[in-house]
């Protein structure tokens, strides 16, 4: 496997409040991180921070994650105690009351994927059949294209398009929702914030990671797109490609 994290702040947030990352086990499986802050002078970065490097240290100690079942069981378990972490941090730190996190993450094996989502953060998957979003977002906007309420189309550009449903850390009780895919040579997984997803189409998406670059490539290429179309957010990726003649050295984050 191979994979790459790219972050920018975009072009008009003062600062970067998301964290993401991707980090090796001992068993040279990877977790794959994108997380989203918000809420408060500097508690988003805190959030997805503390979301970050949290799991991080989890993971690098993690073996044997042999199943689906044991991925799924490790990504509950562990998504529950950061939601823990934060919701007290939050209780005990004036600064941070109300401060929260989207998250997507990923843990990549040699035969499967297991994927968990809180928030609106996404994570895409490139096969032989396509593009797929293997993601719902936890965001008023897709519950009312959902229920049949609106559009994809008004979705877009809805003007209470950012209120999320669900987020890491705001109360002391989150659900997760978790999927495990089948991950097989030259399938391609794509996790980002909203800044990527709400500025670059699935359609562009797609064209993007079909092109015979580098990943490095497509990961900026994707980036300077999102600023093109505006930037107005943060905006961070982790691209991982199943490739058998290739490993990632050391841990990017």
């Amino acid at each position: 496997m191979k994979a790459v994290y790219m972050t920018d702040r975009g072009k008009i947030r003062p600062h970067n409040e998301d964290s993401g990352g991707v980090f090796i086990n001992i068993d040279k499986d990877y977790l794959a991180i994108v997380a989203d802050g918000m809420g408060g002078h500097r508690a988003g970065d805190v959030a997805s921070e503390m979301t970050l490097t949290t799991l991080k240290e989890w993971w690098k100690s993690t073996k044997e994650i042999t199943t689906p079942e044991i991925a799924e069981q490790w990504l509950k378990e562990k998504i529950n105690n950061v939601n823990n972490k934060l919701f007290t941090h939050s209780k005990n730190n004036q600064e941070c009351q109300g401060m929260g996190t989207t998250l997507v993450a990923a843990i990549c094996t040699k035969r499967f994927s297991t994927i968990a989502n809180i928030g609106d953060s996404r994570c895409y998957i490139l096969n032989e059949t396509g593009l797929q979003q293997l993601t719902e977002d936890h965001s008023l906007v897709n519950e009312l294209v959902r229920s049949g309420q609106i559009t994809k189309e008004d979705a877009e550009h809805h003007p209470r398009k950012n209120v999320l449903l669900r987020a890491l850390g705001t109360e002391d009780h989150v659900e997760t929702d978790i999927k495990t895919i089948t991950f097989e040579e030259d399938d391609i997984l794509l996790l980002c914030s909203d800044g990527l997803s709400n500025k670059v189409s699935d359609q562009e998406i797609n064209d993007e990671l079909m092109k015979n670059i580098s990943i490095e490539e497509k990961a900026a290429n994707l980036i300077k797109m999102a600023n093109d179309n505006g930037g107005e957010d943060n905006i961070t990726l982790v691209i991982v490609e199943y490739r058998d003649d290739h490993e990632l050295g050391d841990e990017q984050c």
